[in-house]
């Protein structure tokens, strides 16, 4: 069978509505996916988060690509981050290999993670200014060693949650970096976090690949929506007010947080198969 006879309209459309957001709004990519394979298309959750992890790897791939070209990237920030974010991805991953990853505690670990991640990523794009209005000026007294530090403290929490739930690397690593370094252009922010995302969601990916928790036909459809949908998003976003995309991304992702609450125990204990789909 052909990649194009495995694609899945339904997956390629989501991926499209998904890609539309990210290309609006730079962020919701891990944020809605994940929990959209959950409770629309009963995806076991471990296999929803590997699946959304290589999507997001190589559609940030692309960002990062854009990113390197327009020379706002800021490589310093990106590799204080991997040097948190990359071992405790392997750690993390190896914890949910030991605890089983089509196991129940595995399933009821990620829901109750990811829905707490949601509703924090949900404050991050609403707060936003008001956090940085607050912290910025203390946090950019710090020596830089400390800056250094606390950089790489966030890159560990990011790669916790992200392996865990695949949300984070977006509007919770972009208000930190915003925090962490107020004299950086938004642009060398957002470029930066999108950089970091790219080994992060790859190491992820691969550990989750290897626990078989990856549905590679769910994966290409995803990407064939996407795609288109993250361009069209990239030429509109100018001509619609980021405040309002803002808003209205983080009260879905609260319907969202909310939803997944509510059904943590319905969500079946298999699920859809954990076990990979390679391609044929």
């Amino acid at each position: 069978m052909s990649v194009l006879d495995s694609l899945q309209p339904l997956y390629s459309l989501t991926g499209f509505a998904v890609g539309l957001l990210v290309g609006l709004t730079g962020v919701g990519g891990g944020s809605l996916m994940t929990p959209l394979l959950i409770l629309l298309f009963g995806i076991h959750p471990a296999t929803a988060v590997g699946t959304d992890l290589l999507y997001a790897a190589a559609t940030k791939t692309a960002g990062s690509a854009v990113h390197t070209f327009n020379r706002s990237i800021d490589w310093r920030v990106v590799r204080r981050l991997a040097a948190g974010s990359v071992p405790m991805t392997v750690v993390t991953i190896i914890a949910l290999g030991h605890l089983g990853i089509a196991s129940s505690a595995v399933r009821d670990l990620i829901t109750v993670v990811l829905t707490v991640a949601l509703l924090v990523t949900a404050a991050a794009l609403v707060l936003r200014k008001t956090i940085v209005a607050h912290y910025a000026t203390r946090l950019n007294a710090l020596p830089p060693k400390q800056i250094s530090i606390l950089t790489i403290a966030v890159g560990a929490v990011l790669g916790v949650l992200v392996s865990i739930t695949s949300v984070g690397a977006g509007a919770i690593g972009v208000t930190a970096l915003i925090l962490l370094y107020p004299k950086l252009p938004t642009a060398r922010i957002v470029g930066s976090d999108i950089a970091h995302a790219v080994p992060l969601t790859l190491a992820a990916g691969i550990g989750h690949w290897f626990l078989g928790s990856i549905n590679l036909e769910v994966l290409f459809s995803l990407l064939a929506g996407s795609v288109p949908g993250i361009l069209i998003g990239s030429y509109a976003a100018p001509r619609i007010p980021e405040t309002a995309l803002r808003l209205m991304l983080a009260g879905t992702l609260v319907v969202v947080a909310t939803k997944l609450a509510l059904d943590i125990r319905s969500v079946p204990s298999s699920g859809a198969s954990v076990t990979a789909i390679t391609a044929h």
